[in-house]
């Protein structure tokens, strides 16, 4: 291949040019998904132990490059360990982008149209929202989407029961043993309730939310779910998406929003309010 230019005695290619760009992109997107954790201040202390290890071995101080050699050995394997949850929630993050998540790409096929002929009503829904906004009574609902949740599910109680308003606000009573969680629902049924999300560790997240609107955030970030969260202190209703919150929404906006983010049914108009 013909170098572009070069540099010294380095012979500079566009192979060169775009390696470079896509490790800056993966170090962005690392620094992303650390920024404002404890894993930062760690992934920080191992890259200075590495850089104090070749300094070291340039040097030629053997008795200290093998100890620091022994060390980073195992470093890989630490490095899996402690950093674990940074690395699922990664992995979901690419696995939600890509191409073969998306359902609009099997959209077509005759598996895909007996689905969709199951269409869940969201009626019950909004009635029930309404009903513990009322009330001022909580309530988390996610809708999955292509992300079938079996992991979030199952730290719950399982229900598989028809969706109904009546149930819906049974659940989440403030005197029923299951309303301290999320409701996920899978299809046209109610699959658990009680269910434990991971909460966003994003720092924009105004002070006015709580701990299920973070809830709802840090589930939409890995995962294409729709999440409806209703406020116990405001009443308000919100919906979460891709890590974006639709707060103070009336009934006819709601239906709106639902239509739109689960059955692709635009809407007339959408306003944003970007959480994250």
């Amino acid at each position: 291949m013909i170098p572009l230019f070069s540099i010294g005695f380095l012979d500079i290619e566009w192979l060169d040019i775009i390696d470079v760009l896509l490790v800056t992109v993966l170090l962005y997107q690392l620094y992303k998904l650390l920024t404002g954790s404890v894993a930062l201040k760690i992934f920080l202390g191992l890259l200075s132990v590495y850089l104090l290890y070749l300094v070291v071995k340039a040097a030629g101080m053997e008795l200290l490059t093998i100890i620091l050699g022994q060390f980073m050995g195992v470093g890989v394997l630490a490095a899996i360990i402690v950093f674990q949850p940074e690395i699922r929630r990664f992995l979901l993050m690419i696995g939600k982008t890509t191409a073969f998540n998306n359902e609009r790409l099997f959209k077509g096929f005759p598996w895909r149209r007996t689905e969709n002929a199951d269409k869940l009503s969201i009626t019950p829904f909004i009635e029930a929202a309404k009903s513990l906004a009322g009330k001022n009574t909580g309530a988390l609902i996610v809708f999955a989407r292509s992300s079938e949740l079996r992991y979030f599910a199952e730290s719950g109680d399982a229900i598989d029961a028809i969706v109904s308003k009546r149930l819906l606000i049974s659940i989440f009573n403030k005197n029923s043993p299951l309303h301290d969680g999320a409701v996920i629902i899978q299809g046209n049924r109610i699959k658990a309730a009680r269910c434990i999300l991971p909460v966003t560790e994003s720092n924009d997240v105004p002070a006015s939310m709580g701990l299920r609107h973070r809830a709802a955030i840090g589930l939409s970030e890995v995962t294409d779910s729709v999440v409806l969260v209703v406020s116990e202190e405001t009443g308000q209703i919100s919906l979460v998406r891709n890590g974006e919150v639709f707060r103070n929404l009336s009934a006819a906006d709601l239906r709106s929003k639902l239509n739109h983010f689960l059955f692709d049914i635009e809407p007339k108009v959408v306003e944003k309010v970007a959480a994250a």
